[in-house]
């Protein structure tokens, strides 16, 4: 297969090369870029119901726009796609909308994105330059396939809707010509996402990945997923040696039918043998020619980030950059994350509640994104914030905070995610922990408050003093520490938990309401109406 995965691999980087000459040219001039992106789509979409309501043929710049299409969130769109669902046309934009593609917010109810041929190329476009800068980083990537992690709980499929909800495979993100050779690299047939019990679906993924000894990447999303399908290796060790020795597979009956052929393989004893020398605990070992590891690697992501960087000291474990169902916002690039400025139109709302664009963001400032993308979402406030870290040639090159609209406000504290991240990453720096945390809020009866809850594998760790340094933290805002100052909260309470308790917990919680593992972004502060009692 890896010579196959090769050929395909050198292919889909050549189809890109245009794409990677227009970004290039872009980073140096990204308020030109971006103008001529938006105008473009203004103009496409004039005559669509939305731009005659916004007088789209009076747009002139982007001041006209500004003045006459507001800023909305999702709640603001859940008419137009509704009529898009019963398959009317030219609602948000004359383009046809090919797919409804299911997401959610943290903990919000089930959104349905238009996808629209003009959107996946927009993801196209953002990808080339990528992968382009990964194989210079890592030639050997393209030597081999590459598994690029597919979700087993998207609900598609409603007869009820008059457009097609979800994509057959995570390939389709990426258009018809790019997927046909992603498709060819995929060491994991697309059928497994159909499975819908979990342990069954790590060990059909588990026997894929194991049979391919060549696989030279792993592109996940939170970290806590690789992990977890690698510990699910473990119990079922003699099982998946023996599938790969004789070729057969023993949970092919979770599978359809009709898909359940493109799991056969030759039997191979040799890699059977290697795989047992090597053992189920000690994956690394499990693929000789691995290059490149990439997953969310910011804020609650970075110690799972961390622990496979230091896992793999010989593999690129790289991070990735920002991007949702609705769009990409930034691309890593070595060791900076620039603004996909050739994909979508971007704004910024800065902390005094003005508009920015592109070109207008300063190094240290804090701003949250506004997106407007190829399928109709104008002005679309994502609910991301970023830090500006400074810029790659002209472009900004942007940091994941949190989520704007992650407060937790149990008596009047007002306590945001990035704040609340921001303090744990300096007290995490310090030492007095190392694994991943989160701040839980709780309420019972009258009394409410907050507990620090640390993924530790010893009592090593200060965790009493962990708890008091952040407290220290917390009462800088001052609503918080008006709140403890009037005993309306709790002092704050500690908990340790085993490595692997937070991910798997919040992974098993997108999966309750039927999230896209692409869109389980990790947090570091839960809200009270997120989880059980403390």
């Amino acid at each position: 297969m890896s010579g196959v995965a090769g050929l395909a691999n050198a292919a889909w980087l050549l189809s890109g090369t245009g794409a990677v000459l227009q970004y290039r040219r872009a980073l140096e001039e990204p308020g030109t870029a971006q103008w001529s992106w938006l105008a473009g789509r203004i103009a496409r979409d004039r005559e669509s119901d939305l731009g005659r309501a916004h007088g789209f043929g009076g747009v002139t710049d982007y001041a006209s726009f500004e003045k006459r299409v507001p800023l909305c969130g999702w709640e603001d769109l859940v008419p137009q796609v509704e009529r898009i669902r019963a398959g009317e046309a030219g609602v948000l934009g004359l383009e046809p909308v090919t797919h409804l593609v299911p997401t959610s917010g943290s903990s919000g109810a089930r959104k349905l994105i238009p996808f629209t041929a003009s959107l996946k190329r927009s993801f196209s476009r953002a990808v080339a330059p990528w992968l382009l800068d990964l194989v210079r980083q890592r030639p050997g990537v393209l030597g081999g396939p590459a598994y690029w992690s597919i979700s087993p709980l998207e609900g598609d499929g409603e007869p009820d809707s008059a457009v097609p909800v979800g994509f057959p495979d995570d390939a389709e993100y990426l258009g018809s010509v790019r997927a046909g050779f992603v498709r060819r690299v995929l060491p994991v047939p697309s059928a497994v996402r159909s499975v819908p019990d979990v342990g069954l679906f790590r060990r059909l993924t588990l026997l894929a990945l194991l049979r391919c000894r060549s696989l030279r990447m792993i592109s996940v999303w939170h970290p806590s997923f690789l992990e977890l399908l690698l510990e699910a290796a473990v119990p079922d060790w003699d099982d998946l040696l023996e599938a790969v020795a004789d070729g057969a597979n023993p949970w092919s009956a979770a599978l359809p039918p009709d898909e359940a052929r493109l799991w056969r393989a030759r039997p191979d004893p040799s890699r059977a043998a290697e795989l047992r020398r090597a053992t189920a605990e000690d994956w690394t070992r499990w693929w000789p020619d691995l290059q490149v590891v990439s997953c969310w690697g910011e804020q609650a992501a970075e110690p799972g980030w961390r622990r496979l960087a230091d896992r793999c000291p010989d593999v690129l474990v790289q991070r990735k950059g920002l991007l949702a169902t609705e769009g990409v916002v930034t691309i890593p690039i070595g060791r900076e994350r620039p603004l996909a400025v050739t994909s979508h139109f971007f704004e910024f709302i800065d902390a005094s509640g003005g508009i920015r664009l592109a070109h207008q963001l300063e190094k240290g400032g804090r701003y949250e994104v506004v997106l407007t993308n190829g399928a109709g979402l104008w002005r679309y406030r994502l609910g991301d914030l970023v830090e500006c870290t400074g810029h790659l040639y002209a472009t900004p090159s942007l940091r994941f905070l949190g989520r704007a609209g992650g407060v937790s406000d149990l008596r009047g504290e007002k306590l945001s995610e990035w704040f609340v991240a921001e303090a744990m990453s300096v007290l995490r720096a310090s030492g007095l922990w190392s694994g991943e945390a989160q701040l839980h809020a709780w309420e019972e009866g009258h009394k409410a408050g907050y507990i620090l809850v640390v993924e530790t594998p010893t009592a090593d760790e200060d965790l009493p003093e962990a708890a008091d340094r952040l407290e220290d933290a917390l009462i800088q805002n001052p609503h918080y520490a008006l709140a403890r100052r009037l005993g309306q909260l709790e002092p704050l309470r500690v908990r340790r938990v085993r490595p692997g308790s937070l991910g798997r917990a919040q992974l098993e919680g997108a999966a309750r309401r039927g999230q896209r593992l692409g869109d389980v972004k990790p947090t570091v502060l839960v809200a009270a109406a997120d989880r059980g009692p403390p």
